[in-house]
């Protein structure tokens, strides 16, 4: 869906709340977060206005009530949205934004799209960014090969150039996924630790001749490949007619 469609289709707080109970609970059985029980919950329907009668209870839309712990509950609660204040609509804006934007998209830029404050904004792109982080992944797989770069620029101080960046060191499974990883130091400790944290125990690792690798042999099975002068040659005219 493009924004012009998400606008239409989800433009008010109500059918943003439907479309998330919607993924959250496909089958339409309320999961309490509060106990875990599913399917024993109800839609306690929305009383609007004041109270008519004394003691009587007003319900905000979209509020479930869970018949085993007695607890009231939102789609919102245990996620992202929770104790937020900002419309579902313009969550849901915020998270095509930032999803489809080519080159990202700025706190400033979602303040002036979304027309929220910019502290809101910032607030908003930090939690979606979170909600997006990769935990508890399954083990890489097969023939798993490993490398480490240095990412960044220079930045001038007082005392002159500095250089200013920083470790990064990825995984990619052979026809799959993947996985980079930012490090304070490239030792043995680190690139070891990664592996033994993201490769499965039988699969094949293959790395180039870094003396950090020396010894995970002993962890994984393990080959080193070295790229002649001619495959250099073909990786830079590659790089370059990106």
């Amino acid at each position: 869906m493009n924004l012009t469609q998400i606008a239409k289709s989800y433009h008010d707080e109500d059918s943003a709340r439907e479309f998330l109970e919607g993924q959250r609970w496909p089958d339409g059985k309320a999961g309490c977060p509060h106990c875990g029980l599913v399917g024993e919950s109800t839609k306690l329907p929305p009383i609007a206005g004041k109270p008519k009668k004394s003691g009587e209870i007003t319900y905000r839309k979209g509020v479930w009530k869970c018949r085993s712990c007695r607890k009231q509950f939102t789609v919102t609660v245990g996620t992202i949205f929770e104790d937020s204040h900002i419309p579902l609509h313009k969550w849901l804006m915020a998270f095509h934004l930032l999803c489809a934007s080519k080159k990202g998209m700025s706190a400033h830029q979602l303040h002036r799209m979304l027309g929220v404050t910019y502290k809101s904004a910032w607030f908003m792109a930090h939690r979606i960014r979170y909600a997006m982080a990769q935990l508890n992944l399954p083990m890489l797989e097969g023939t798993v090969e490993v490398d480490e770069t240095y990412i960044g620029g220079k930045e001038r101080g007082l005392q002159g150039v500095k250089k200013n960046k920083a470790a990064v060191v990825s995984l990619v499974e052979r026809g799959g996924k993947v996985r980079s990883f930012h490090q304070e130091m490239v030792t043995g400790k680190t690139l070891k630790q990664v592996v033994r944290e993201n490769v499965a125990s039988n699969a094949h690792v293959m790395t180039d001749d870094h003396p950090g690798y020396r010894g995970l042999n002993r962890l994984r099975k393990k080959s080193r490949r070295r790229l002649q002068a001619k495959e250099w040659q073909r990786l830079r005219e590659h790089a370059r007619t990106r």
